[in-house]
């Protein structure tokens, strides 16, 4: 099958469009790439996956994304409060399989207290887990054992890396990698594009 570039998103509750559409140019190129599988909390909870519909504005775009890049949406069962919100998106049948809602892997963006990723050590993250032989640690494992210990490795890793902190109204808003140049030359270009459609 050749080799899958798995990648994680987080996308909080009340994002600006703006960011939406950066990540949607990064998904476009993503979903080029061999067999590419997307997971993640994408807070969408007005899509209905069953039947293809939404009610809001940003979450229709986010599903014409979805399909023009020919992703499909694995999860079956709701994930929070009754509705389905972390989801898995992949470009080839058989990549992802059999895939069970669990418990949540960290804090949430419902929680008081959250994790401070701009004060996290990723480089020590990167070798808590790159040092981990995983080959030999996950052969001969079922899916579900083998994401547990994946879990419990990542957990322990989070634990010792990512300090919390306690999350104010505002934060979330804007991903730590979107500084303020890029998202006022993303305002600047959509500002442009409306007074070119006018």
């Amino acid at each position: 099958m050749g080799d899958v570039i798995v990648g994680v998103y987080y996308r909080p509750p009340e994002q600006e469009e703006e960011v939406d559409e950066a990540f949607y140019r990064q998904l476009k190129v993503a979903s080029q790439s061999q067999a590419p599988v997307l997971v993640g909390d994408f807070n969408h909870p007005d899509i209905c996956w069953e039947d293809h519909t939404v009610r809001h504005t940003q979450s229709r775009r986010s599903l014409q994304s979805i399909d023009d890049n020919f992703l499909m949406q694995v999860v079956e069962e709701p994930t929070s409060r009754g509705v389905l919100l972390d989801i898995v998106l992949m470009t080839k049948e058989g990549l992802v399989e059999d895939v069970k809602v669990g418990g949540s892997l960290g804090c949430t963006d419902h929680e008081m207290v959250t994790l401070d990723f701009r004060r996290a050590n990723f480089g020590l993250f990167k070798d808590l887990l790159g040092g981990i032989p995983w080959v030999s640690a996950l052969e001969g494992r079922g899916v579900q054992e083998s994401w547990s210990l994946f879990k419990n490795h990542f957990l322990h890793a989070q634990d010792r890396c990512i300090p919390l902190s306690k999350k104010s109204s505002k934060e979330g808003r804007r991903p730590v990698w979107m500084s303020k140049e890029l998202l006022a030359e993303l305002r600047w270009k959509k500002k442009v594009h409306g007074m070119w459609k006018e």
